[in-house]
């Protein structure tokens, strides 16, 4: 396990040293990771430090508002791209090049975002699992793999790059973050697109958003997976009152896991998958069908993309 008091005193040196005088820009998505390198940044660079909170159009369902209200306090920019990520992935199917034009979108709107106050230096919360998957040919994390060989930054900073998930969260315990941000459930950098199995629409992003809310409502507070989500898998056949309806089939997956390297299913009552799945179909029209994923990692990954 890390020492979490000499990395942090590690980090903050690190950060003040790359970065000399330089304005930097910090890709906040408001998970763990990304929250312990602004507070880290904070400490190194203070006002040098430019925040920036991208909205893909991919995100939770209220992420976008609550993030808001999370970190107003650093003069975080939230940047409204929805429309240029949707765009950019309309017609795309393969899992990958998802991936990359996700990772290269993002680097362009936070290459925009420099260009207005000079900053010369990208900060990101990559952790070790996301080089060894992306290295490993496992998937392209959007900030690794997925990222375009040409760059309008002078360096990018990773001080986050050799500790686990579960070391990040001990670090952002020594730091004082709210046990809120300390113990956030991952969401992909990609977002929503990794859980829509094929190409990527606004229909099915709006149908899985509205499911993963359920899944979350349904299973976080009562369960405390380490990670749950609702994906889109396909079309299905459905009946609905006396009609046949040729709709969305929605697969539920929640695990535990110590570092996202391995993961096992949550064992959930029947009970509550049959209320998620009559919550599911019933509150979103489109949706035939819900099942429930057992796939341990591996074989499966935690995502579906």
């Amino acid at each position: 396990m890390v020492n979490t008091e000499r990395f942090i005193q590690q980090a903050v040196s690190e950060i003040r040293e790359l970065t000399g005088d330089a304005r930097v820009v910090m890709a906040l998505s408001g998970g763990v990771d990304s929250s312990v390198c602004a507070a880290l940044a904070a400490q190194a660079i203070g006002e040098r430090l430019e925040p920036i909170y991208v909205d893909t159009g991919l995100m939770r369902k209220g992420e976008t508002e609550r993030i808001r209200q999370l970190f107003g306090h650093l003069n975080l920019r939230i940047v409204d791209a929805a429309d240029e990520f949707l765009d950019a992935l309309a017609g795309v199917s393969d899992p990958e090049a998802k991936r990359k034009i996700i990772g290269e979108r993002f680097i362009r709107v936070f290459e925009r975002e420099a260009e207005k106050t000079g900053a010369t230096v990208l900060l990101q919360g990559t952790i070790y699992p996301d080089r060894i998957e992306s290295e490993g040919g496992i998937k392209s994390h959007h900030n690794v793999g997925g990222m375009p060989l040409g760059i309008a930054f002078t360096q990018v900073l990773e001080p986050l790059r050799d500790l686990y998930k579960d070391e990040v969260r001990d670090v952002a315990g020594a730091l004082g973050l709210p046990r809120e941000i300390q113990h956030r459930m991952p969401f992909p950098g990609p977002g929503l697109a990794v859980r829509i199995i094929g190409d990527v629409t606004r229909e099915k992003v709006a149908v899985i958003r509205e499911a993963n809310a359920i899944a979350e409502e349904e299973l976080v507070e009562e369960f405390r997976p380490w990670q749950c989500l609702a994906a889109l898998v396909g079309l299905g056949t459905g009946v609905k009152g006396d009609i046949r309806l040729h709709g969305w089939i929605v697969a539920v997956r929640a695990v535990n896991s110590r570092d996202g390297m391995t993961a096992d299913p949550l064992e959930v009552p029947y009970p509550v998958l049959f209320k998620i799945a009559s919550r599911i179909t019933a509150e979103i029209p489109s949706v035939a069908r819900v099942v429930y994923d057992v796939t341990p990692k591996p074989p499966a990954t935690i995502e579906y993309e």
